[in-house]
């Protein structure tokens, strides 16, 4: 991947552009780690990148470019420096600037600063590499300020620390307890993104710290986060936060979270329970209450039946038999005695029983 990001940086500057490779690749590049995602920021304007690649770059809503080139993608932003924002989230006015300082100084922390040349050296104005040594987050100017700007850097502040098991700086953690109102005017969709990128990460318990410390669970609506259980799928951790009716969530999500909390404290193991419900809702109320989900698996795989198409008698047959009848009642009826071992389910057993009540 790097020989054509290198070719991507040669041909813009085969026409006496300036571009580099900033942003995560770069952070992660210096930490030896892979990552496939990159950006590109470069002195051509918009209507000059489109001239030098053609019908292989086309804009974004986001007001940058995206190439594809050699079957992979990039983002590509002109340098730029942002006016005033509006709604703790938007600049309003987007500029043209010639200097790459200039475009670095509105990025948010410094280790997503730092530049990559196309002869694979580093720009890093800010000391951004200083920081990655230091495992440690700063933002580049004065954090208060550049949190007011765009709230949405509060959340990327915890889930950088979370995911790469960096410090806050002192400055910036400081910043954040301030501002950290201001993720109240945040879209759900955003501090959804956010919180899922936490909690999917093997650290999460340290961003769940830092969110409690930092007194951000009370502008996030974030309910019982100091009881959070991890939970081997992301809804089972939004089961146990109280925001179904907050977050966005598609019905299936709905569906799986009201089960759950349907569940809290029945007894798992009781054979109706297990029936009626989807093997998913039981893990998930299991690892949330820290119940063995083996033993619980076994008793769920053990059921005599798991749906009334395993009933060894249609609700045809049953139609057939008993003149004038309600089948489904009788089906009911049957599964009831099934699971609580009353009746075997078995053909002739089955019908002898309709027989005598129903005959």
């Amino acid at each position: 991947m790097l020989n054509e990001v290198v070719e991507v940086l040669k041909k813009i500057e085969s026409y006496h552009f300036e571009a580099y490779v900033v942003g995560g690749f770069v952070r992660d590049f210096y930490r030896n780690i892979e990552n496939s995602d990159i950006d590109i920021c470069t002195s051509a304007k918009p209507e000059e990148l489109k001239k030098i690649f053609g019908d292989n770059i086309t804009s974004n809503q986001y007001g940058s470019l995206i190439l594809e080139f050699k079957c992979k993608k990039y983002e590509i932003t002109t340098f730029r420096k942002e006016g005033r924002y509006q709604d703790n989230r938007h600049p309003k006015i987007i500029k043209y600037v010639k200097k790459l300082k200039m475009d670095l100084k509105r990025r948010d922390f410094t280790m997503n600063a730092i530049c990559l040349t196309s002869d694979l050296n580093y720009i890093d104005y800010f000391h951004g590499r200083d920081d990655i040594n230091n495992k440690l987050i700063r933002m580049i100017g004065k954090p208060e300020k550049r949190l007011k700007e765009d709230c949405l850097r509060i959340l990327r502040a915890v889930r950088f620390a979370t995911v790469l098991d960096f410090e806050l700086e002192e400055n910036l953690k400081n910043g954040i307890k301030t501002t950290g109102f201001l993720l109240n005017n945040l879209s759900y969709f955003y501090k959804k993104r956010e919180l899922e990128k936490i909690f999917l990460c093997s650290n999460f318990k340290k961003g769940v710290s830092l969110i409690l410390e930092l007194g951000l669970d009370k502008p996030l609506e974030l309910k019982n986060l100091d009881k959070l259980v991890f939970t081997s799928s992301l809804v089972g951790i939004w089961a146990q936060l109280g925001v179904v009716d907050v977050y966005p969530f598609s019905n299936a999500e709905k569906y799986i979270i009201d089960s759950v909390n349907k569940l809290d404290e029945k007894d798992l193991f009781d054979p109706h329970i297990l029936y009626n419900n989807q093997w998913t809702v039981l893990k998930t109320s299991a690892e949330i209450r820290k119940i063995d989900v083996k033993r619980l698996e076994d008793a769920y795989n053990n059921l005599p039946i798991h749906s009334q198409k395993d009933i060894k008698i249609s609700y045809n047959e049953i139609s057939d038999f008993i003149i004038n009848s309600q089948p489904q009642e009788i089906l009911k009826d049957i599964e009831h005695l099934i699971l609580s071992k009353r009746l075997r389910n078995e053909h002739n057993e089955l019908l002898n029983y309709i027989k005598e009540k129903y005959n």
